[in-house]
């Protein structure tokens, strides 16, 4: 079993496997590394957004004979109390926050809050697990660094402490990152919601579990890209 990451953190988790970091070279690099590795499978197990690696995944694994199976975690659903707006992208987010002076909690990745500093009247609570360099291009922001997961408890004293508005994060699905959305909500503020990308066709569970039941009847040396 062999484990691929993105690279997008500096210091990743520890995993108890043999690990590489870094692009493969778009669809036809990872073919060639499933071929010369000789890998009997693989599993896309990248975030919900990370929809370019989840495509060139699907391109390789045809390309290269190599069953493949996604894992996906369900978006979050809204319920009673939620008071979400959905967006196409973070230029639209961006404008969703109005023209009027607001408190944004930016929980995003580093690399994708940029488009805000079109919004510069806006102050910003920045969350991310390496430090933002450069900073954000705006007069007024605050950032944390945090590695989740973020319990709703705690999320709900950060959005309180710093008097915010208006929560801006993805749809990632899952327990890890829910709490920033629970706390919205207890507390009665707005999320502008990033839309998920439409992801390739292919077999596809929601659970660790299934992926594991489907590795154990199936070939023995998987790569795995998270």
């Amino acid at each position: 079993m062999r484990l691929s990451l993105a690279g997008r953190t500096s210091k990743p988790v520890p995993h108890p496997v043999p690990v590489r970091v870094g692009g493969f070279g778009g669809a036809d690099g990872l073919a060639d590394y499933l071929a010369t590795e000789r890998i009997d499978c693989l599993i896309d197990a990248t975030h919900p957004y990370a929809a370019v690696m989840s495509h060139n995944a699907a391109q390789a694994a045809q390309a290269a004979r190599v069953p493949l199976l996604a894992l996906r975690r369900p978006a979050w659903e809204p319920v009673a109390g939620d008071r979400w707006r959905e967006v196409a992208d973070m230029r639209e987010a961006a404008r969703a926050l109005g023209e009027a002076p607001r408190r944004a909690f930016l929980a995003l990745g580093r690399n994708e809050i940029a488009a805000f500093a079109a919004a510069p009247q806006h102050f910003y609570l920045v969350r991310s697990v390496d430090p933002v360099e450069p900073p954000l291009a705006v007069p007024h922001a605050t950032y944390i660094q945090a590695r989740g997961p973020f319990r709703e408890a705690d999320d709900r004293a950060l959005l309180a402490a710093h008097a915010i508005d208006v929560v801006v994060s993805k749809n990632s699905g899952g327990d890890a990152a829910y709490g920033k959305i629970a706390a919205a909500r207890a507390l009665g503020i707005a999320v502008v919601l990033l839309r998920r990308p439409a992801l390739p066709e292919v077999p596809a569970v929601e659970r660790i579990a299934d992926a594991v039941a489907w590795l154990d009847h199936g070939p023995s040396s998987p790569v795995l890209g998270v």
